[in-house]
């Protein structure tokens, strides 16, 4: 007996971005993918780890809703979700910053503006001349005094000034040197159970400078964080007594960030470069 099959099989576009440089091959790569619509949880999240980026963006059209009276903005609304190799998150900068990017240099998007709406809320990216400017919400971490004690060990042993918690941990350490040298012990990072933010002063031309860990999201070290400039921000704002500040992530790819300070809100901007055009195939189906 014969028996006839026919698989189905579903092209989405890749792209992938390197966001928060003007370089190739520094900043943070992240894999964008438009969608007509949502795909499943479980295959989003298979597209991720078989990228092995620290994030791959999703991003759908979305209708936008105008209040009665009013005509609907002309402005790009889109729904966006985030993945890491392992979860998905609530938050991510340079996947966002690389989404825009694809949609108004590959997109053929016109307008300046584009609007996500994600589960942080509505995120807004404007293209003022060479730069892309996120409008985030402003994270202020409070300090903590109970932290595990594995924290420091687990940070090369550097002296900690002061730990703080938003979403993550925001620890700062003395000084810029201490930030850049600092070599963690991943595997004991990954039993304190929290994402890390290591930070100081800057020097020179820097305001600040950063780096990033979470081990507990399949991700060692991240290249370039803009969720974690939500915490940032709020933070170096006030001890720095600035609105408006220059910061530097200090991974061995590194990114610069502009950043501002404006009541619940933060901007920050980057630049991105362009890699790589992809097409990704699944088999979604078959018959008989």
């Amino acid at each position: 007996m014969s028996v006839a099959y026919c698989q189905l099989i579903m092209k989405l576009t890749i792209y992938q971005i390197d966001a928060f440089t003007n370089k190739l091959f520094s900043g943070n790569p992240a894999a964008v993918i438009p969608l007509e619509k949502w795909l499943d949880d479980e295959l989003m999240q298979k597209i991720a780890l078989e990228n092995n980026l620290s994030e791959t963006v999703f991003f759908v059209p979305s209708i936008n809703q105008s209040s009665p009276g009013q005509k609907k903005s002309q402005v790009p609304n889109f729904e966006i979700r985030w993945f890491t190799p392992l979860v998905e998150i609530n938050l991510c900068g340079h996947a966002t910053l690389a989404s825009a990017f694809v949609i108004f240099n590959k997109l053929e998007f016109k307008k300046s503006k584009v609007v996500f709406h994600s589960k942080s809320g509505n995120l807004v990216v404007e293209k003022r001349a060479d730069l892309l400017v996120m409008d985030f919400p402003s994270w202020k971490p409070e300090r903590i005094h109970d932290y595990p004690d594995k924290l420091q060990k687990a940070l090369n042993g550097f002296e900690i000034v002061g730990v703080y918690k938003h979403r993550d941990l925001l620890v700062e350490l003395q000084n810029e040197e201490a930030v850049k040298n600092c070599k963690p012990d991943f595997g004991l990072l990954k039993e304190v159970g929290e994402k890390i933010i290591i930070t100081s002063p800057g020097t020179g031309e820097v305001d600040f400078v950063s780096r990033f860990f979470a081990p507990t999201a399949g991700i060692d070290e991240d290249p370039v964080t803009g969720s974690a400039h939500s915490q940032l921000i709020p933070f170096w704002a006030e001890k720095l007594d600035k609105k408006k500040m220059f910061a530097r992530q200090l991974s061995s790819r590194g990114g610069d960030l502009w950043c501002g300070m404006w009541g619940d809100r933060v901007t920050i901007a980057g630049q991105c470069v362009f890699y790589m055009k992809g097409e990704i195939q699944l088999a979604i189906g078959n018959g008989q």
